[in-house]
């Protein structure tokens, strides 16, 4: 209680206590500051705002020019992609069928990218032989004259534009 009356009645005491703790608060206050502002400067050895700036506009440079790369090979792709074979639809038939014979052993298939461009190949079965046939397709006609089952099968792709 002694002290508290001693600091109370010294006012140069009482400054000077004042005086610590808001030097202290300040320390602490100042700490906090540094801690805030190394977790905001990005980047090597960045020492100030300029620095991270930098930094940020390099990378924004370098990923700028890879979205532009990544943009040509998309494109790329995607052409690659129109071209490739999009739909494969198949119709089995029985060629014979009104003579009482075999079965739905033979097939047409057709395999046709985006533009309805491609091929149909078509199997005809019988006990004696197999005879197969392929017929190019071009915007989903042929200049060869389709069979019924032929066309069902270029006709049944549904994912052609």
């Amino acid at each position: 209680m002694n002290i508290l009356t001693n600091i109370s009645s010294n006012p140069l005491m009482l400054g000077f206590i004042v005086l610590c703790v808001a030097v202290l608060a300040l320390i602490g206050l100042i700490i906090w500051m540094y801690v805030k502002l190394n977790r905001f400067l990005i980047g090597f050895d960045s020492k100030n705002i300029g620095d991270s700036l930098t930094y940020v506009s390099g990378n924004l440079k370098d990923l700028q020019a890879f979205r532009k790369e990544l943009e040509v090979y998309l494109t790329m792709v995607e052409n690659r992609l129109k071209k490739s074979v999009q739909s494969v639809n198949t119709v089995r038939f029985n060629p014979f069928k009104g003579q009482g014979g075999g079965g739905n052993q033979s097939f047409s298939t057709a395999f046709l990218n985006e533009g309805g461009d491609g091929v149909v190949i078509s199997s005809l079965y019988s006990r004696d032989h197999v005879s197969v046939f392929s017929k190019p397709i071009k915007n989903l006609q042929s200049e060869y004259e389709l069979t019924e089952e032929e066309r069902e099968a270029v006709k049944g792709n549904n994912t052609i534009k």
